[in-house]
């Protein structure tokens, strides 16, 4: 369950097991309590900005409950079928969550179809629970993937760069899941800023789609374990697509609202009422 983690150039080295206790006979792994700690900081900071994007805590706490569990549920599913050739020869395999294979993109899709029917049941903006959850996700993936660190995995393939690091004493690789947290953080910091200046509903999902898709569709393309269809990476197409798509509807919506600033006429006396 150990393994030695180090970055050579950097003088740093650490002996890591996945395991951080045991309850009852049960392991208890790093991994889960790193999602654990990341998802329990997204809540917190998301509620706290409930009111910035007209949601109650309330309808927060509802989406989680939806959510949560059908994120986990898509992000399985997504990994199984991506990796069909093993779980078909392994079925009882595929609901063991605990031995590894999720995807965030699963769960991602999972996210979106749950605010969607809570959005259209409550009868709330959809644009605006997803403006949220952006949020969200860029904390708990920034955090979570520490426990890919702790793992040893979804690293990337030899380098040289002076950050390069090295699993168990082997070549020194990219570590992609490096990469990714930073990226996030930066995301992070830079809409919690701006969403102050939020110009429409859903604007801060759109910049969230273009900002991770653009840093995965790189880190991706650097990554060892990826799932594939043919040749094509499938998580660095959809980041391709989905940054794509964002920028395009950012672009209209940004063309709209300078349009209509260009046509405004404010009220004056001479005017009011016409």
């Amino acid at each position: 369950m150990e393994h030695t983690i180090g970055f050579p150039n950097l003088g740093l080295e650490f002996t890591l097991s996945r395991v951080a206790c045991t309850v009852l006979g049960k392991d208890i792994y790093w991994y889960g309590i790193i999602i654990c700690a990341g998802f329990i900081l997204a809540a917190l900071y998301v509620n706290s900005r409930t009111k910035d994007f007209g949601i109650t805590s309330d309808n927060l706490t509802d989406c989680l409950i939806i959510c949560v569990p059908l994120g986990i549920i898509c992000a399985r599913i997504y990994y199984v079928v991506f990796e069909w050739g093993y779980y078909a020869q392994h079925p009882g395999e595929i609901i063991a969550i605990w031995k590894g294979g999720i995807a965030i993109y699963g769960g991602i899709i999972g996210t979106l179809i749950g605010l969607f029917v809570y959005s259209r049941v409550k009868k709330l903006s959809l644009a605006s629970l997803c403006d949220l959850a952006a949020f969200g996700l860029l904390i708990g993936q920034c955090i979570g993937r520490w426990g890919n660190f702790v793992n040893g995995e979804a690293h990337g393939g030899p380098t040289t760069l002076p950050w390069g690091m090295t699993i168990d004493g082997q070549s020194m690789v990219h570590p992609t899941f490096l990469y990714e947290s930073l990226w996030n953080l930066a995301g992070f910091v830079l809409l919690h800023f701006y969403s102050k200046k939020r110009r429409f509903k859903g604007e801060i999902a759109l910049l969230y789609a273009a900002w991770y898709g653009a840093g995965r569709a790189w880190i991706e393309g650097l990554r060892t374990d990826s799932l594939y269809i043919g040749s094509v990476r499938v998580s660095q197409l959809l980041a391709i697509i989905s940054c794509i798509a964002a920028i395009a509807v950012l672009a209209r919506q940004y063309h709209r609202i300078k349009v209509a600033k260009a046509f405004y006429v404010p009220e004056t006396d001479e005017n009011k009422g016409e």
